[in-house]
């Protein structure tokens, strides 16, 4: 079934019958690039509209990291409709053909050796598909970003992805055209400076004739969908493109006009390629990675059939040489020289460590002792020298052949150097070490001098002092090195305890109540573990702990005294007189006058009667709070209330009490004896006036002489209106009786009766 896709205008494929891209990814310009670096796409005509697909991706095998080869792989076929529409004909999951797949060889260079750390693996994905013949094409597409970013030659190059691709034409669909193959990779590695003669020729298995040219590599997905670039991964500017977009595909943007796609790796004179042969030669002669897009137009009967585009990644680097002397030396120079130094010994060894030992098929050695040259056939010997003195010599690698090489040995044999030094401090005052070199007795001359003293300073002093902060035993170490550039190293121990000048001790100063647990933090400077410390601590008992802790628990004042003995038996002594005091713990306690107290007289005053303090805090019922001796206080409610007395000593000891109070809840009530019902809107209404907060069970009742009842109410704030329950006909004026009762907060009955007078 084939799939509409909205992209329009279709434009001429840029590549042909078959598109091998490649590019890989340099091993030392970039740490942690993409892992895959590149790959093609070729196919084969298998007869009956089927066709064999096999699409060859690589990976930078050094880069695990980043990623395996993607299994599967989204590989889209599209076709054009009458309308110039591209249509998706198939989306194929294609599976990794190999579990381990291969490695690719390195390039063989005579006389040089490339990088060793390059490592590219191929994998093949092959798959087949039946392509009804067609009016038009059918493109088969592969698309993920990105190429690494220290590509030279393009801009943007990590955000600039890759298209494999291969388009079927028409025309290769009626001949059942096979796209023509690469006949070989390209090299992984070239060497700067060196001639490069690649044959980049292709084989055709339809005879087609085949030319060749440098033409623009092209692009292909983008960053969105990665970490920091929003978008859909899968889109069209994604990094992984599923479906792969179908063309017109755009070319790299190449920096200009150092680069283009004809000079992709620019230099003078420039890399070319031979049209006819495919051959491309030139010496490259910038360093760097340089994508290049290498084009093969196929011809049958002078009719250009189609075009296919390798897009590979050529990286020049400096080359090693395959063959080349090297020895184990003091000094290297740039003449290929190397000088071996020797101090007191007249026996020297030479050690041969010549690269590739497997392909040096004959070495010698020659030197010139005293005036007689003398030669040595072993890889690495001991040499020998008769005396102190210069001596040169040489060691030939291959002699006379074109990947032989030679080197020139210098040997001095000097003097052996002698290092040696004096150490002098007092070791019961904390103060300058000194050092005295004394190496000038054994030395004529003395060009360098390093002192390490083990606390992390040095010196390049002769007769240096070091001024030790912390405790320990200290390696003190000296090099010298003489005129000859011989080095001795001597080292010696300083053992840095000095009694301490003064003791200091935390605290300076105590007041406290019993039980006084207290710590003494011994704050003396310089002393550790290995000084002796003995305490007396003015009670009878006693520690030999650096910094103790001590309980006193007895009231009475005490004088410290503290001896400090270094390692060398120097005693600091020091006395503390009175250092702790420990005072009685004081106590709360309190009255107050009145004792009794109501809603209605709420006031009343505290009677401090605590001892041994000097500071109050009340708090009343946390409504309040107070910090004089005796304050008074008028409590916002009745009922139990509680007081609570904290007292303070200066040392910092309190204690705390508390007494509950009974503010009482009292009820009144007032019955007036006449009343005037008559709308004047003054004394219209009988009520009762009084304080009633908290009480219940409230009744209210008039009666009239004749024992009738004519108006009752359990609400304290309705009255008697004059009138039969407040709704009736008006009551004549006269004489009425009034009963009222109700239960007050704490549950007494409280009752009150009276004669109402009715006048209007």
């Amino acid at each position: 079934m084939l799939h509409i896709v909205q992209y329009q205008n279709a434009q001429p494929f840029l590549c042909k019958k078959w598109l091998s891209v490649f590019i890989f990814l340099c091993y030392c310009l970039v740490g942690n690039a993409t892992h895959i670096v590149g790959g093609e796409i070729g196919y084969e005509c298998l007869g009956n509209d089927d066709y064999r697909f096999t699409m060859k991706m690589y990976r930078n095998c050094n880069g695990a990291a980043q990623g395996a080869f993607p299994d599967p792989a989204n590989i889209a076929i599209y076709t054009v409709d009458d309308g110039g529409n591209y249509v998706l004909f198939d989306n194929r999951n294609v599976f990794l053909e190999e579990n381990n797949p291969p490695e690719i060889p390195l390039p063989e260079i005579p006389c040089l050796e490339p990088p060793e750390n390059v490592c590219v693996e191929e994998g093949s994905y092959i798959f087949n598909s039946n392509l009804p013949l067609s009016n038009g094409s059918y493109y088969v597409i592969f698309q993920r970003c990105c190429r690494n970013g220290s590509i030279n030659n393009i801009l943007a190059p990590g955000d600039t992805g890759i298209t494999l691709a291969i388009e079927l034409t028409s025309a290769a669909q009626v001949g059942c055209n096979n796209s023509p193959i690469f006949n070989d990779f390209p090299p992984t590695v070239i060497c700067a400076n060196e001639p490069l003669n690649f044959d980049h020729s292709a084989t055709d298995a339809d005879g087609d004739q085949l030319v060749y040219e440098f033409c623009a590599p092209i692009k292909g997905g983008g960053r969105a969908g990665t970490q920091g670039f929003p978008g859909d991964a899968a889109g069209c500017d994604g990094w992984r493109p599923n479906p792969a977009c179908p063309p017109p595909f755009e070319s790299v943007d190449f920096v200009v006009p150092t680069y283009t796609a004809l000079e992709p790796m620019g230099g003078a004179p420039v890399v070319g390629i031979n049209t006819l042969t495919g051959v491309i030669s030139g010496v490259p002669n910038i360093i760097g990675q340089f994508v290049v897009g290498v084009c093969v137009k196929e011809f049958r009967d002078g009719v250009l059939l189609s075009t296919t585009q390798r897009d590979f990644q050529f990286n020049v680097e400096q080359c090693d040489p395959l063959i080349e002397p090297i020895i184990e030396a003091d000094i290297i120079l740039p003449d290929n020289t190397f000088v071996v130094n020797s101090c007191g010994d007249e026996s020297v060894d030479l050690v041969n460590q010549s690269n590739i030992e497997d392909d040096i098929d004959s070495f010698f050695w020659s030197f010139d002792l005293n005036g007689t040259e003398q030669t040595f056939d072993q890889w690495s010997f001991n040499l020998m020298l008769p005396d102190t003195g210069t001596y040169e010599g040489f060691l030939y690698l291959n002699p006379g052949s074109q990947c032989g090489d030679t080197a020139r040995v210098l040997v001095n044999y000097f003097p052996d150097a002698n290092a040696d030094f004096n150490v002098e401090y007092d070791t019961c005052v904390a103060g300058d070490v000194f050092f005295t070199d004394q190496s000038m007795q054994f030395n004529d001359t003395i060009s360098e001098r390093a002192w390490t003293f083990g606390n992390g300073t040095t010196s390049t002093e002769i007769n240096p002092s070091v001024d030790y902060e912390t405790l320990g035993t200290y390696q003190v170490q000296l090099r010298i090195v003489d005129e000859n550039g011989c080095t001795d190293i001597i080292s010696k121990t300083v053992d840095w305890f000095p009694a301490p000048e003064l003791i200091v001790i935390e605290p300076s100063s105590y007041v406290g109540c019993p039980p006084a647990d207290i710590f003494f933090n011994n704050l003396t400077e310089p002393i550790d573990d290995t000084y002796q410390v003995e305490w007396l601590f003015g009670d009878g008992d006693t520690s030999s702990v650096v910094s103790p802790t001590h309980l006193y628990d007895t009231t009475g004042s005490y004088s410290i005294n503290v001896e400090i003995t270094n390692p060398f038996g120097c005693v600091t002594k020091r006395t503390f007189p009175n250092l702790i005091n420990v005072t009685p713990v004081p106590v709360a306690n309190f009255g107050f006058e009145p004792e009794v107290l109501d809603n209605f007289n709420p006031t009343t005053t505290m009677i401090d009667s605590s001892l041994f303090n000097n500071s109050w805090f009340w708090d009343f019922d946390t409504e309040s709070e107070a910090y004089i001796e005796q304050p008074s206080y008028s409590f916002r409610d009745t009922g139990l209330q509680v007081v609570t007395l904290i007292v303070s000593h200066p040392n910092g000891c309190s204690d705390t009490t508390f007494r509950i109070i009974d503010v009482v809840p009292k009820a009144t009530y007032f019955l007036p004896n006449a009343f005037t019902p008559n709308g004047d809107g003054t004394n219209d209404v009988y009520i009762g006036k009084g304080y009633l907060d908290g009480i219940s069970n409230f009744n209210f009742e008039v009666w009239n002489r004749w024992g009738e009842q004519i108006f009752q109410t359990d609400d304290p704030s309705e009255g008697w209106n004059g009138t039969k329950n407040n709704t009736g006909q008006l009551s004549p004026n006269g004489t009425y009786q009034c009963f009222v009762s109700f239960i007050e907060p704490r549950g007494a009955l409280q009752e009150y009766q009276s004669f109402i007078t009715l006048m209007r």
